[in-house]
């Protein structure tokens, strides 16, 4: 119907009556979002509704001349470039200063503002036009100038010209002059009271700070102060917008003020909260000391918020800083292991309680020594809390831990093994008996992972003894295993939990989603339904369609990147190291402006992959969930993603760890689905790019 009645329509576009030349320009509209193949018929007849002086036509004509430019590059540029002056662009400067200096049309002023309807839609075609054309923007700076000091702010209708004015100076080639002048306006929405206009604020400075930063910094302490407001989208703005603008000069201010407010914010803030402030430190630490209390801070403030992740990161930044700062890493977590067994709310900080047991039970020498004396302890705020522990004290600490029925297995596990190293750390006979009796009594512990190394480092102690200061030794400096680049804004950091299927024939649903149970002392609870995976069932068997399902070896989804591994303690202690192979990047995905490369690198039967995912889009991509697939004779371990919201700019990590002991070529399905301007966008692909030596 659109096709046959495309040229009726085109010719009543011409009609001298205003009112059916505007219902005709309104019918186009609607024809070229059906078919947009009729763009081209349109164009003449366009451009003379720009000369229009009825608002009705008027409007409408530049609502139709965004469509096409919104959706064909093609009539974008014939707009620009036709009769070769770009004539469109100072029609549409001089309608707009017809309208703020002269008034247009006084029917449709709207408290004391001319027709902003039509100013907003110029404003927004003006800005389609101007991007990555400077010689458009040119013509346009100095009415953006105009619209921005002239505009009445004390009514909401004057805040949304302003607005859609911003918009356009940072979308457009504009002076840096003009820029500052965008960014200032934004500065007033974060002090008007409106907590709407606040919102829209934050949001647009978080899309724009990556242009021009500096002009952002001006305003860092008012965006500091939007960490404290009531309304829970503000602070989620704020706080990620001040993560936008950390850098070298002002870690420390800003650092201690989102320690502040990771301290007091809800629980939905701090997984997300704490990750992102583990970044910033490893990225802009001015010392390692520093470093070291921010993340012990972060640990004690985040609780069990935190990421998996960030347990094995701090030990790794433990393991390779320098003797005297592994001294002080212990003397500090003992303070707040100390703290926290006697306060009793060690349940709720298993984190720490994790990174403390490794460090003290690596380097408890230095802790009880009285060298340690000769370490400074003094904090930023001028606090020395450290006192010389005994070693019967740092025992009985211990055993009041292991005690507890509220900490978790794994927790339980960090200590243990722990406690066996400061068997080789401690040196007074009663202390050697004392943590000897404790490992005896894991030997008949109900859980069988703790029994299994309660009577493995009982044997230690017998059949092994000349063996065990050998195999409890202080472990060698750790290497970083992926590399973690920080964003603009990609911050959002959220551990999903997955629900465990309930029927059989979901079996194939672990393939993707995985499960994992959370556990609280010896009782396992179940656990909470991510949010974010939308597909059906049957969607996700899709994903496995054509893949080689006949091995019974299961494949698991693991969002645990640190764990104490449930094999043999005294397995693998003197097996080779894992060869290093070159890094492969494979593209996975490019469709809808969302790139999805796999950074491979591999070798021995195992190879670690990691998704990197960008996007081209202007706007945020919301809840991205990237999900894969092998075949059942490969295992695939997949660990929490970095984010799930992806800005401009932006990068979503995530790693995978694939183990193959047959060595036969990968096969990788995947899927990755996202919101966009609130629509849900769903893609998939087949990746067999990978290098044939891989697992070699």
């Amino acid at each position: 119907m659109a096709r046959d009645l495309a040229s009726e329509v085109e010719r009543l576009i011409k009609s001298p009556n205003a009112y059916i030349k505007k219902k005709a320009a309104l019918c186009a509209f609607r024809i070229i979002r059906r078919v947009p193949d009729l763009m081209e018929m349109f164009l003449p007849a366009t451009r003379s509704l720009l000369t229009e002086k009825n608002h009705g036509v008027l409007i409408t004509g530049v609502t139709l001349i965004t469509e096409m430019c919104e959706n064909s590059p093609d009539t974008l540029n014939h707009f620009k470039k036709e009769s070769g002056q770009r004539e469109i662009v100072p029609n549409l400067v001089r309608i707009l200063k017809n309208l703020i200096l002269a008034g247009y049309s006084p029917e449709h002023d709207v408290s004391g503002v001319s027709d902003p309807f039509l100013q907003v839609k110029i404003l927004r075609l003006l800005r389609i036009l101007g991007k990555n054309d400077a010689e458009a923007s040119e013509a346009m700076n100095d009415i953006l100038a105009q619209v921005a000091t002239n505009t009445e702010t004390s009514k909401n209708v004057g805040n949304t010209i302003l607005y859609e004015t911003v918009l356009s100076i940072m979308d457009i080639k504009s002076e840096s002059s003009l820029r500052v002048l965008a960014v200032n306006i934004l500065g007033r929405f974060l002090l008007n009271n409106d907590k709407n206009i606040r919102y829209v604020a934050l949001n647009t400075l978080l899309r724009t700070v990556h242009v021009d930063t500096s002009a952002v910094q001006r305003h860092r302490t008012t965006i500091l102060e939007c960490l404290k407001d009531p309304d829970v989208s503000i602070r989620r703005r704020a706080m990620e917008l001040s993560f936008a603008l950390i850098n070298s000069q002002n870690i420390r201010a800003m650092m201690k003020e989102l320690l502040s407010f990771l301290e007091r914010s809800d629980a939905e803030f701090k997984a997300h909260c704490s990750s992102a402030m583990v970044l910033a430190a490893e990225k802009y630490a001015p010392s390692s000391r520093w470093h070291l209390d921010t993340l012990f801070q972060v640990l004690l403030k985040a609780g069990n918020y935190l990421r998996d992740d960030t347990v094995s990161n701090t030990i790794q930044i433990v393991s390779s800083a320098p003797s005297e700062r592994q001294a002080y890493a212990a003397m500090r977590l003992w303070t707040s292991l100390e703290r926290s067994a006697t306060a009793a709310d060690a349940t709720e900080r298993q984190p720490l309680v994790q990174v403390a047991a490794w460090t003290i039970g690596e380097y408890g020498d230095m802790l009880v020594s009285e060298a340690s004396n000769s370490i400074s302890m003094v904090d930023d705020d001028g606090v020395d809390d450290f006192s010389r522990p005994s070693e019967e004290y740092v025992i009985d600490i211990y055993q009041k831990l292991l005690w507890s029925t509220q900490l978790s297995i794994t927790t339980k596990e960090y200590l243990l093994l722990s406690l066996a190293k400061l068997s080789t750390r401690f040196t007074t006979q009663p202390s050697q008996d004392k943590i000897r009796v404790i490992i005896d009594t894991f030997g008949s512990h109900i859980h069988i992972e703790l029994q299994q190394r309660g009577v493995e480092l009982s044997q230690l102690y017998k059949q092994y003894a000349h063996l065990r200061p050998a195999l409890l030794e202080r472990m060698p400096a750790m290497e970083a295993n992926v590399v973690r680049e920080d964003n603009d804004e990609e911050l959002a950091t959220n551990i999903q939990t997955h629900e465990q299927p309930a029927h059989e024939q979901d079996a194939l649903l672990d393939l993707i989603i995985g499960s994992e149970p959370l556990s609280n002392g010896d009782v396992e609870h179940p656990p909470q339904v991510t949010a974010n995976n939308n597909s059906n069932t049957n969607d996700i068997l899709d994903l496995l369609s054509g893949l080689d399902l006949s091995s019974s070896t299961p494949v698991t989804v693991s969002n645990n990147n640190v764990s104490t591994p449930p094999s043999l303690l005294l397995d693998g202690l003197f097996s080779p190291p894992a060869p290093t192979s070159q890094e492969t990047v494979v593209k996975a995905l490019e469709r809808g402006g969302v790139v999805v490369e796999l950074v491979v690198c591999g070798g021995d039967g195992n190879a670690t992959l990691t998704m990197k995912a960008r996007s081209h889009h202007h706007t945020t991509i919301t809840d991205f969930l990237f999900q894969a697939a092998v075949p059942r004779t490969f295992r695939l371990d997949m660990m929490s993603p970095s984010g799930t919201v992806l800005t401009p700019q932006g990068e979503i990590t995530q790693v995978l760890k694939i183990t193959n002991p047959s060595k036969t070529p990968l096969r990788l399905r995947i899927r990755v689905s996202y919101t966009i301007d609130g629509n849900p966008i769903l893609e998939q692909a087949e990746v067999n790019s990978f290098p044939p030596d891989l697992f070699n």
